[in-house]
C-alpha cells in the first residue's frame, strides 16, 4: 500500500514473517520512516526495502506490529469482513456435531484477525477486541458476524486487561440485541449455565469441548476428580458418561456455584467442593485417597518464558499428587493453556514425576485444543493447549 509509514525490520528477523508470523517485536524494528500513530496501518519491510506486509502499529505494546497480510493488498473494511465471513465458514466446514450449539468463531492471529476473539454461545455472540490497531474495525467486524450467524445477542465484552497495555479503556456493551437474563448452551448433550458478562474471559472456555468428550469413555463406574473445574465441564461429561462418584474442585465460589447449577440443570451428580486445588490434592494424599481418573486443567502457570522454572514446578506438584491418588490402570488428563509452555517440556515435566515416584505410565494420547481453535502454519503461539493422558500401570 502506498503512503504509509514503512517498518523496516532488522537483518535475520525477516525469516519468521516470511514463514508466516504476525507479529513484529518493538526490539525487531530497525527504523521507522513518518510518524505513525498507535493504531495506524504501517507497512513491513526487510532490511533489503523488500515488502512483508501491512499490519497495525502500536508504540505502547511490545508486540508493535500485528500483521493484517503478508501480501502486497489493501487493508479495507471489505478485506476484514471478508475475513469474518471466512473464519465462520471454517466453522461450518470443520464442526459438525449433534448436541453442541457453541465455538469460537473467530480466534485471533489464527483468522487473520489479530488480537479479536469471537465466541458463540448458543444464540449470544461474545466478542473481544483486544488490539488497538482492531479497535477501528469493531463494527465492520460486528456486522460480518451478525450477517452470517444471525444471533439473537451480540455483546461486545472489552474487559480484558490486555486491552489496558494496549492503551484502550476496559467496558462490556450490548451491540445487537438483547442479552438474556440467563445464556445456557449445550455442549455434547450437555446443558451449561455461561457468565457471559462476569465469568472467565468470554464466560467459557470453549476449546476443550473434544476432550470433555474423550473423557468419557474411562468414566463408566469410576470414581473421577476433576481440579481446576471452572464451571464443571468435564465433571459433567464424567457424570453423562455414568461415573459412580464425580468431585469437582475450584477456587472460585462463584465457578463452584455454577458446577451446581448446572449438575442440576442436567440432573447429574456431582459434588462441587471451594478450595484451593493444590490443597486439595495434598490432602486427599494425606487421606490415601484412591480415584480411577483425575483431570488436571488449571490456568495458565506461566505467561512469560522467564518463568517456565516456576510453571514447570508447579505443573509437576500437582502431577505428583494425582498419580499419588491414582491405583494401577487410573487414568491422569493432565494440561497446560500456556503457549509459552513448550510441548515437549510439559510432557517431560509430568512424565518426570511419574518417574520420581518409580511408577510406569502408558501415554494414552497427546492432544491439542479443539479445531474450532485452529493452529496457524508460522505461528507456534496459536497451539498453546496440551493435552497428555496418561495410564498408570503400577
Amino acid at each position: 500500500m502506498e503512503n504509509l509509514p514503512v517498518v523496516h525490520v532488522i537483518n535475520g528477523r525477516q525469516k519468521k514473517l516470511l514463514q508466516g508470523h504476525p507479529w513484529v517485536y518493538g526490539n525487531e524494528i530497525e527504523r521507522v520512516e513518518g510518524e505513525p500513530a498507535d493504531g495506524a496501518l504501517v507497512s513491513v519491510v526487510d532490511f533489503r526495502g523488500r515488502a512483508m506486509g501491512t499490519g497495525v502499529y502500536n508504540s505502547r505494546s511490545l508486540i508493535t506490529v500485528r500483521l493484517l497480510t503478508h501480501r502486497n493488498e489493501a487493508v479495507t473494511d471489505a478485506l476484514i469482513a471478508a475475513r469474518v465471513r471466512a473464519a465462520c465458514d471454517y466453522r461450518r466446514f470443520v464442526l459438525r456435531r449433534e448436541g453442541t450449539d457453541s465455538c469460537r468463531l473467530i480466534y485471533g492471529e489464527a483468522d487473520r484477525l489479530p488480537g479479536v476473539i469471537a465466541d458463540r454461545f448458543g444464540s449470544v455472540i461474545v466478542l473481544q477486541v483486544l488490539s488497538l490497531g482492531m479497535e477501528r474495525y469493531t463494527q465492520v467486524i460486528a456486522d460480518a458476524l451478525i450477517a452470517c450467524q444471525q444471533p439473537a445477542c451480540l455483546l461486545l465484552q472489552n474487559d480484558d486487561a490486555i486491552r489496558l497495555k494496549e492503551g484502550m479503556t476496559c467496558f462490556a456493551k450490548v451491540l445487537h440485541g438483547a442479552l438474556p437474563e440467563e445464556t445456557v448452551i449445550q455442549e455434547n448433550g450437555i446443558r451449561l449455565c455461561v457468565d457471559v458478562l462476569g465469568g472467565q474471559k468470554t464466560g467459557y472456555f470453549l476449546d476443550q469441548k473434544d476432550n470433555h468428550l474423550f473423557l468419557r469413555q474411562f468414566c463408566r463406574d469410576a470414581r473421577v476428580l476433576d481440579c481446576f473445574s471452572y464451571i464443571g465441564g468435564f465433571a459433567l461429561n464424567a457424570a453423562a458418561a455414568g461415573a459412580r462418584e464425580v468431585t469437582a474442585v475450584d477456587i472460585s465460589e462463584s465457578a463452584v456455584a455454577r458446577i451446581a447449577r448446572n449438575a442440576a440443570l442436567n440432573d447429574l451428580r456431582v459434588q462441587a467442593v471451594c478450595a484451593n486445588c493444590f490443597d486439595f490434592l495434598r490432602e486427599q494424599v494425606r487421606e490415601k485417597q484412591r480415584y480411577d481418573v483425575v483431570v488436571l486443567d488449571p490456568p495458565a502457570f506461566t505467561k512469560a518464558r522467564a518463568n517456565m522454572q516456576n510453571a514447570c514446578r508447579g505443573y509437576k506438584e500437582i502431577a505428583l499428587s494425582a498419580m499419588r491418588l491414582l491405583p494401577a490402570g487410573g487414568v491422569l488428563a493432565t494440561h497446560s493453556c500456556s503457549y509459552h509452555m513448550p510441548e515437549d517440556v510439559f510432557v517431560h515435566t509430568v512424565l518426570s514425576a511419574a518417574q520420581d515416584l518409580h511408577r510406569q505410565v502408558r501415554v494414552i494420547a497427546l492432544r491439542r485444543q479443539d479445531i474450532d481453535h485452529p493452529v496457524l502454519a508460522g505461528y507456534p503461539e496459536s497451539h498453546y493447549l496440551k493435552s497428555l493422558w496418561l495410564q498408570m500401570l503400577d
